[in-house]
């Protein structure tokens, strides 16, 4: 059985097991399953024999089964957000600016990470119902004309795996194929000259995945900022989930994208 169970750790049968997966067919859940239930019978045995000899008695209750968790590692440190919220936010604690406003970024990730130092302005195109200690939440369309009192408004501004969507309707906004563009447009007035930005999009080859995001090639990203941001750290997460920090924009890394297909390029920027 424990062969059975380890064998995706194998080299040879590695690519197998992800072209079944792939297709939505997982061979190791009902070996899984099947072992999780035997020693989940023997647990529960052994727990009741020793009730007998507890400081304590609790009643036991309905059956709340988790099968799973012991083929699972203690958590999950790779992919997009949990790389770029971690690193975003200890770049704007480094850099402590006056005021950092963020742009439809994960309240329950980036946002609360910058919550638990500083002062965060959020903006989104949905409400929010919840009070949060140092958050100051202002529900605000980005992808239509920007306000005046927004113009010029911060020395520091994020929007981590958000442009991407703007123009697409998936959150409520209007249909708009160039909805990206004011988007852009939109980040760069509500920055001070000389402020930092914080943007993170998609990375690979250039394309729009109905109804949930776009994704940009590093060519074009590099024409949209030029003439309005220097870019003063890249950093990207690859394919794999694994954040490559501070890394070179060599000719042939963005002519192939960095390797990626559905990457996450993270820009630190000063607004020129």
């Amino acid at each position: 059985m424990q062969m059975l169970v380890d064998f995706r750790g194998k080299e040879r049968f590695r690519p197998f097991y992800r072209l079944l997966v792939r297709f939505g067919i997982d061979p190791l859940k009902p070996i899984r399953l099947g072992k999780s239930l035997l020693d989940c019978y023997h647990d529960y045995i052994t727990l009741k024999h020793q009730e007998a000899f507890a400081k304590q008695q609790f009643k036991f209750a309905k059956w709340r089964l988790f099968l799973a968790d012991k083929f699972t590692e203690s958590g999950v440190a790779s992919g997009h957000y949990f790389h770029q919220d971690l690193l975003v936010a200890r770049r704007v604690y480094q850099n402590a600016p006056t005021i950092h406003l963020d742009i439809g970024s994960r309240i329950d990730g980036f946002v609360a990470h910058v919550a638990s130092f500083r002062e965060i302005v959020v903006m989104d195109i949905r409400p929010l119902s919840y009070h949060l200690p140092n958050v100051k939440f202002v529900q605000v369309n980005l992808t239509l004309n920007l306000e005046p009192q927004w113009i010029d408004y911060c020395d520091s501004l994020s929007c981590l795996h958000t442009l991407e969507h703007f123009g697409l309707g998936r959150y409520g906004d209007s249909v708009d194929y160039d909805g990206y563009l004011v988007g852009l447009n939109n980040l760069y007035r509500i920055l001070r000259q000389g402020g930092k930005l914080y943007l993170s999009v998609p990375i690979g080859s250039q394309r729009i995945e109905f109804n949930a995001h776009r994704v940009f090639s590093m060519r074009y990203l590099l024409d949209l900022f030029d003439g309005k941001f220097q870019i003063d750290f890249f950093s990207y997460v690859d394919d794999a989930g694994a954040l490559h920090e501070h890394s070179a924009l060599t000719k042939d890394a963005v002519a192939n994208n960095l390797g990626c297909n559905y990457g996450c390029g993270i820009f630190e920027m000063t607004k020129i």
